[in-house]
């Protein structure tokens, strides 16, 4: 179907919803489904100069009217054969009846304002008279409340100290030598920032260490030269250790190709044989008492980060349940569940190295 150029636009019409009070509402109802032509007659709408006052009278009966803006826009559709639907309106007002309502009621004085802020307050504050804060159905009551509530804006937070503070670190940072970052727990860190006054004091002092065993007149040297000089002292010490080793080798093999065995030699040899079988138990039993005094040191270190863990563990457990927040105490949680695996490693490696002791203390 061609649309003519000569056909101009459809346009909506002007449409408002009438709410009257139930006796009168089955009244026009009645009228409007029996399509009596004297409809005009029976119901009558007038609205005074401001537009949002005036009388309705249905069969001769006044009654107030106000006319409200809706919470949102309502489609109106007409239909012919009750299949097909038409678009006929966007409603936004709604004009509401009262009998005891004031069918003319009193004017606003109109005081006139230079300042153009002051008007446009003026009449939004008049325009909140007639806001409806309720939809057509009684489920949407105070809908405009409920569902169209104004949303908080968010400010920035100004925050200069914070902003002054995170720039003295930064610069302090980039003017330090070294920045070491010393980790406490899992959870925590601080760093250490350290001067170029340190440094140097670092320096001399380890420059003066590693000469204390060099020469008086070479105080003056730094450690760089010094740790050269130990470097080739050690060196000239193992090329002698090793000369004679191999000489000791050379008169070994001689011994062993002459093949002179002595009387006093063999005797000789069997008591050295006796008292090396003797320092060999010595040496042994030496060997298992610093052993058990090692693992006896491992299991008192042991004992003490297992304090400290069990304190931790129910340092925690009071946080977590003076703690509301939900989220926060999730989070405690999940540390305390930490603490928690932590005291079961150190309790089980403190039950092996009780056993290895006590298997050694049996041999």
């Amino acid at each position: 179907m061609s649309k003519g150029k000569d056909d101009a636009p459809h346009e909506l019409e002007s449409q408002f919803v009438l709410r009257l009070p139930p006796e009168y509402a089955s009244t026009v109802r009645r009228a409007v489904q029996s399509g009596n032509v004297n409809l005009k007659d029976r119901l009558t709408i007038e609205l005074h100069a401001d537009g949002r006052h005036g009388i309705v009278r249905v069969d001769r009966v006044p009654l107030a009217a106000k006319l409200v803006d809706l919470p949102c826009i309502i489609e109106s559709l007409k239909t012919i054969d009750k299949k097909t639907f038409y678009k006929t309106a966007d409603i936004c007002q709604m004009l509401v009846c009262t009998v005891d309502g004031d069918l003319y009621p009193p004017l606003e004085e109109q005081t006139v304002t230079t300042d153009p802020k002051a008007n446009k307050k003026k009449d939004k504050d008049r325009e909140k008279k007639f806001i409806w804060n309720h939809g057509i159905t009684l489920p949407l009551k105070n809908v405009r409340k409920r569902r169209f509530r104004k949303t908080a804006k968010k400010k920035y937070i100004e925050s200069p100290d914070v902003e002054k503070e995170v720039k003295r670190l930064l610069s302090t940072d980039a003017e330090a030598v070294s920045v070491r970052i010393l980790s406490v727990g899992k959870k925590f860190r601080s760093w250490e920032v350290i001067a170029e006054d340190e440094t140097k004091e670092v320096d001399n002092h380890g420059s003066l260490t590693s000469l204390d065993i060099s020469s008086p007149g070479m105080s003056g040297h730094k450690q760089g030269h010094g740790s050269s000089e130990h470097d080739e002292l050690r060196e000239i010490f193992n090329d002698i250790s090793s000369s004679s080793e191999d000489e000791d080798e050379r008169d070994h093999h001689d011994d062993e190709d002459l093949n002179i065995m002595d009387t006093e030699e063999d005797l000789e040899r069997q008591l050295q044989d006796k008292l090396n079988e003797s320092d060999g138990q010595q040496q042994e039993n030496e060997g298992s008492n610093q052993i058990a005094m090692g693992i006896q040191k491992q299991i008192d270190n042991l004992k003490s980060k297992l304090q400290e863990t069990q304190d931790r563990r129910k340092r925690q457990e009071d946080l977590i349940m003076k703690v509301e927040n939900l989220a926060l105490k999730t989070r405690l949680q999940a540390v305390l569940d930490e603490f928690k695996q932590q005291e079961e490693r150190e309790k089980q490696q403190m039950a092996s190295l009780q056993e290895q002791l006590e298997s050694l203390m049996e041999k």
